[in-house]
């Protein structure tokens, strides 16, 4: 069977959406269950250990997911060049879609190393025998070493700002399949074309 350039663009779009759906779906599951998971254990250190060795093992695979999306996206936005010119509103939508995958693979970057820096920060303060206590991986106590609790700090807003990110690649690119509508598809071409 020979693929045509449409079965490209499907295929492109699938990879694409698969691994958005990766992205977005395990920071949720992150935020809502791994880091929450450690306040189940007595030890603070134990917490922050617990979602420290999660991470780091999805890590890979949210990675795979991210780079789907951002290779399957950039042949998406190549093929639909034409499309761009031509149907108005769907260049400055590709454009905030693009924008909003590189900023939110930017933010799940700099949370896997706000994370890193929790555990290393932990580790130290443990082998100085101080005592590490926490709510869970994010949430300090009153007692959490200063240090610490900065970089949990950080690590909460970042944790939210990934799957927001995510998600609203998902909306953006569902907007850009709907375009493809013939009906929106003409609606964007004479909107290019007749004067407001």
């Amino acid at each position: 069977m020979q693929m045509t350039a449409t079965d490209n663009h499907a295929v492109a779009q699938a990879v694409h959406d698969v691994g958005s759906a990766l992205w977005f779906g395990g920071t949720v599951m992150g935020v809502a269950g791994v880091n929450k998971s450690g306040s189940d254990l007595t030890q603070g250190i134990d917490r922050i250990r617990v979602a420290e060795s999660a991470w780091s093992r999805f890590g890979p695979v949210q990675w795979a997911g991210i780079g789907a999306t951002l290779i399957a996206g950039l042949y998406l936005a190549r093929t639909g060049g034409r499309r761009m010119a031509l149907q108005k509103g769907f260049a400055s939508i590709g454009f905030a879609k693009a924008g909003t995958a590189v900023l939110g693979a930017a933010a799940t970057g700099y949370s896997a190393y706000c994370g890193t820096r929790i555990g290393q920060l932990a580790e130290e303060a443990r082998q100085r025998g101080r005592q590490v206590e926490v709510k869970d991986a994010t949430l300090p106590t009153t007692g959490t070493p200063k240090e610490i609790a900065v970089w949990q700090r950080r690590q909460r807003v970042a944790q939210y700002a990934v799957p927001a990110l995510a998600g609203a690649n998902i909306v953006l690119g569902s907007y850009l399949v709907q375009s493809y509508r013939s009906v929106a598809t003409a609606k964007g071409v004479l909107r290019r074309l007749l004067p407001d």
